[in-house]
């Protein structure tokens, strides 16, 4: 048995049987039965000696959990805010930002509710120079930087709708070179590609490629800049002293999800996170390969992009759609329907996407392969 298959066997075996054939981990991945367990059992000591005291006694698993986010992100130095997903830490992010500090730059690929959040909040957008395939055209984007320079850059290191992956590392670097902030949306990147990059901020949800329990997520963010924002929710000048990370975390929670979470990141080092995106790269490059001949549709990515995220254009006319709903309802099969909205600067029609994680086989692309012909064919016009 090769190291791979052996992964994929210890993937599989940590969770329950998959009612079908799951393509969706880009959205949401499958929890493992340790991490269902773990809130499942947050709740019943909620129930047995009370909420917060049950929340105090998780305070060693939390901790921990945020000492794997901030290492999974090159941050091992960074405060790291517990949130309910991506969204959610860029909204507090943004609505602590310095009020007169309000220029970004972000690619024209931008995630579209990032940009919704970011016109909210009342951001001037920089568009930066990219490549034909979507990614950042580096030596462009670096004199565009340098000749106008944002309050920060937002980059998101794989995007939604495509799964090309952005040169993290050289962004990171050309950002120090200019001494701009550089803030790293890796919703789609965490626990899929390197995000060790040291950015200044960067935050995930839990429940994609981590596959973490769903409403749960995490900023990291360096002191100096944390100490920067002015919460929304400040602490007021009669309570006792708080830290920016903490005012940024005031509110209720699902402390349940939050162990989850923290479990499912212990669980990603345990795999060996550069085995697991190993996997996912040569998972993306057979899918990629498989499906190149299937008639109707064109193959997005080039088939050795590091990302296990393939996404299909309809060439003659197939419904992206109806293919996604026909392909659950009579196949179980769970892919991506990608509309417009997920990138409205960029993208012109709508997708299908399959993001499989590492327990996937080749035989399941195949079959995933026919019955998408076999989609086509019932769902064509």
């Amino acid at each position: 048995m090769t190291t791979i298959d052996a992964l994929a066997d210890r993937w599989r075996a940590a969770r329950p049987p998959v009612a079908g054939l799951h393509m969706d981990s880009a959205a949401c991945s499958r929890q493992s039965l340790a991490v269902i367990e773990a809130c499942a059992r947050h709740a019943r000591h909620e129930s047995e000696i009370g909420g917060y005291i049950a929340a105090e006694a998780a305070t060693p698993v939390l901790d921990a959990g945020r000492l794997a986010f901030a290492a999974l992100c090159g941050m091992p130095d960074a405060e790291v805010v517990l949130t309910t997903g991506s969204l959610n830490a860029l909204d507090l992010l943004l609505g602590a930002w310095p009020a007169d500090r309000r220029t970004v730059a972000c690619l024209p690929g931008e995630y579209g509710p990032n940009l919704a959040m970011l016109a909210a909040h009342g951001f001037s957008r920089q568009l930066l120079p990219t490549l034909e395939d979507g990614r950042v055209a580096l030596d462009d984007a670096a004199l565009a930087l340098d000749q106008e320079p944002p309050d920060f850059v937002h980059l998101t290191a794989v995007a939604s709708h495509s799964g090309v992956v952005q040169p993290l590392p050289m962004v990171a670097q050309l950002c120090r070179e200019l001494g701009l902030p550089l803030v790293v949306d890796a919703a789609q990147a965490l626990g899929q590609v390197d995000c060790e990059v040291g950015a200044d901020v960067t935050y995930a949800s839990s429940r994609k490629w981590i596959a973490g329990p769903r409403g749960v997520g995490g900023l990291a963010a360096r002191p100096d800049l944390l100490e920067r924002l002015r919460p929304r929710l400040a602490a007021p000048e009669w309570a006792p002293p708080v830290s920016v990370a903490q005012q940024l975390e005031f509110g209720e929670a699902n402390v349940a999800a939050r162990v989850g979470f923290s479990l499912a990141l212990g669980e990603h080092l345990a795999f060996g996170p550069r085995a697991v995106r190993a996997r996912l790269a040569e998972l993306g490059s057979v899918s990629r390969t498989t499906l190149a001949d299937v008639a109707g549709w064109a193959v997005v990515e080039e088939v050795d992009e590091p990302s296990a995220i393939t996404t299909l254009a309809p060439v003659d006319g197939a419904d992206p759609q109806a293919v996604r709903d026909w392909l659950l309802a009579e196949r179980r099969i769970l892919t991506t329907f990608v509309g417009v909205q997920r990138a409205p600067l960029q993208l012109a029609a709508p997708l299908l996407r399959i993001s499989p994680h590492v327990d996937t086989t080749a035989d399941d692309l195949e079959a995933f392969a026919e019955a998408l012909i076999a989609a086509t064919a019932a769902t064509g016009t």
